[in-house]
């Protein structure tokens, strides 16, 4: 069974961690990161602090785990800390702060969110539903971009193995839209979320959320039935 993860090159160690030894991995990165100067994001911090200090940090991914000191000393000392998702929970907590909570998407942590003012840390193409749900509702909101993600282009050797991938693990919107039209039908895709999950859906039917042993073995259930039914009897 081939399965092809497409993070950034060095941060697919974790999805092999779950996924089964019996499966083939091959690593074909759909994206990279740029990061933005740690003292440009502070200088923007220390001037967005002026109409704080916040009551609410929203970090919608770990990539803004190195922006975290310089946000603190925008925030309030009992600030409420929200993210997106357990990867981002734990870089939040490394980097010493109490996490409040977690949520599957950005746009969940509105429903989580009752007063501010916020910060929102995260990437340049961050949907816009939260900063607006909050707006929406009176709560002051401040949205400073850590980082870009900028697509990969596929070369012809990546066509080929998308195109006998059984599955592939895809880990934000930016990453399937490189890759959509390039997969069989027949191909699972597996995403960490909800929000991806709505992306891919919009294009491919064949989609499974949640990065966990148990969705590998669900995975690998799935690939295994179907190549059973495919057998001549």
């Amino acid at each position: 069974m081939l399965v092809v993860v497409t993070r950034e090159a060095g941060r697919n160690d974790a999805l092999r961690d779950w996924l089964s030894p019996a499966m083939t991995v091959v690593e074909v990165p759909l994206t990279t990161t740029n990061y933005r100067p740690i003292a440009e994001v502070s200088a923007e911090l220390a001037g967005v602090a002026t109409r704080g200090p916040f009551a609410v940090l929203a970090v919608t991914s770990a990539r803004s785990r190195d922006y975290l000191d310089a946000a603190r000393l925008a925030c309030a000392r009992d600030v409420e800390v929200w993210t997106v998702g357990a990867v981002t929970s734990a870089a939040v907590a490394t980097a010493g702060f109490a996490v409040t909570g977690e949520a599957p998407s950005a746009t969940a942590l509105a429903a989580h969110i009752d007063h501010g003012p916020v910060l929102v840390l995260g990437a340049r193409q961050m949907r816009r539903e939260l900063a607006d749900e909050l707006a929406a509702r009176g709560i002051a909101v401040e949205t400073v971009v850590c980082y870009e993600t900028v697509p990969l282009a596929l070369d012809d050797a990546s066509r080929a193995v998308f195109a006998r991938a059984d599955a592939v693990v895809v880990g934000a919107p930016s990453a399937w839209r490189v890759l959509r039209g390039e997969l069989s039908p027949a191909t699972w895709v597996v995403v960490p979320g909800e929000t991806t999950a709505a992306a891919v859906r919009a294009d491919h039917e064949r989609v499974l959320v949640g990065w966990s042993g148990e969705v590998a073995a669900r995975l690998e259930a799935l690939v295994d039935g179907e190549r059973t039914r495919e057998r001549p009897q």
